[in-house]
């Protein structure tokens, strides 16, 4: 008995104080006139309602954090890398004028001032939480990156997903080689929480791929067609994934990847921009649905109902430790 309430004593605990922040990224785009003011957009916390922090930004296509203090957030935005060392009270640009438009960031879970960027026309890296940056992407062909994601088992090695398919580093970004999905455009890379050698990538028209062993070797497991623009693992249970994509809506596996059924009922269309599972709450699954509003499923996917962020496109969602590890 005493155990039972122990235990019931926690997930009340866990429940009023989960250990993890819900972010978003998002732009309120829905019947917007460009010229006339813009609605808040940028980046939200979920606190009870959703909460903007900082500024108003049309345009924020990631958030990541230093694993030695979550308080210290990086965001991939149209004008640049920008950190904030307080948990969204104030705000800085670490990029110049010719370093901008970043589509994805991704800090170095080993060593926290090394921050990656994928950028139009190539990878930019930072070796000091971003107070200087350089070019690294030596060996990538075509220099147009989407997607970049460190390995969380070992420092300075990063895949990266570019034009023409997915790229891997060893020394941090020094040189590059290719590895997987030759020719396809890669727009999501996502290593699992529970076996690090376990990789998915998304990919436009070439369906989404997967590496078992660190990302050296990969096979599709799921047909193309259309655009897929990102993957989740699911933390609360090992073989469930999902991913979502344009005229796609949202795909779960609860097989790890061999097989895969749409879970669009409820969901208002299947232009889906981003998929999320909830760290803390078991089967908890979040969509992003174009101009519509953020969904949320607590059955995996199998029913949906609305969750907020109205009229939006959300480019990005992410679990983030609500306190200092």
């Amino acid at each position: 008995m005493a155990g039972d309430l122990a235990g019931l004593a926690l997930w009340v605990l866990a429940a009023v104080n989960p250990p993890h922040q819900f972010y978003a990224c998002a732009a309120a785009s829905k019947g917007y006139v460009v010229g006339n003011k813009l609605p808040p957009s940028g980046l939200f916390v979920r606190a009870g309602e959703w909460r903007q922090l900082g500024y108003n930004h049309p345009f924020i296509a990631a958030v990541d954090y230093d694993r030695r203090d979550p308080r210290v957030l990086y965001l991939a935005a149209g004008n640049g890398c920008v950190r904030s060392p307080d948990g969204g009270r104030t705000w800085r640009i670490t990029t110049s004028w010719d370093m901008t438009e970043p589509k994805d960031v991704s800090v170095d879970p080993s060593q926290s001032n090394h921050i990656y960027l994928a950028l139009p026309d190539g990878i930019g890296v930072s070796r000091d939480q971003g107070r200087t940056w350089s070019r690294q992407d030596s060996g990538i062909e075509r220099k147009y990156t989407q997607a970049i994601r460190v390995d969380r088992t070992t420092a300075g090695r990063v895949l990266a997903g570019a034009e023409r398919g997915i790229f891997l580093t060893g020394n941090g970004g020094h040189d590059w080689r290719l590895v997987g999905a030759d020719g396809a455009m890669v727009t999501h890379l996502e290593q699992s929480p529970h076996e690090p050698g376990w990789w998915i990538a998304a990919t436009q028209q070439q369906g989404a791929w997967e590496s078992r062993d660190g990302g050296l070797g990969w096979k599709r497991v799921l047909g193309g067609g259309s655009t897929l623009h990102n993957t989740a693992f699911d933390p609360t249970r090992r073989d469930r994934l999902a991913v979502c994509g344009w005229e796609v809506g949202v795909m779960v596996s609860e097989d790890g990847g061999r097989s895969w059924t749409a879970r669009n009922s409820g969901l208002p269309s299947r232009h889906v921009w981003r998929v999320a599972f909830d760290p803390d709450r078991a089967g908890r699954i979040y969509a992003g649905v174009h101009e519509e509003a953020l969904y949320v499923s607590d059955d995996a996917g199998r029913h949906w109902r609305s969750a907020g962020l109205e009229g939006a496109v959300i480019y990005n969602l992410a679990f983030i430790p609500a306190r200092e590890p």
